[in-house]
């Protein structure tokens, strides 16, 4: 799903985007670490992979998100 950043904390690697329907939903440093990211800036376009309701990836737009499952 792709997402829109709102903030992120270098400092804590969490953060926060935006849905495309404006819905703003927080990360945690595991999600940016699970990714191949060093940083991140507000406007930036991405990707993330939710599980259980929250963030479990993040990653640039541009890139693959992981293979799931089998």
């Amino acid at each position: 799903m792709q997402a829109t950043v709102k903030t992120f904390d270098g400092e804590t690697r969490s953060g926060s985007v935006f849905l495309d329907d404006g819905t703003e939903i927080p990360f945690d440093a595991g999600a940016f670490d699970a990714g191949p990211l060093r940083h991140l800036r507000s406007g930036q376009r991405v990707n993330i992979v939710m599980a259980g309701g929250r963030v479990t990836y993040v990653t640039l737009s541009t890139f693959p998100l992981p293979q799931t499952g089998a």
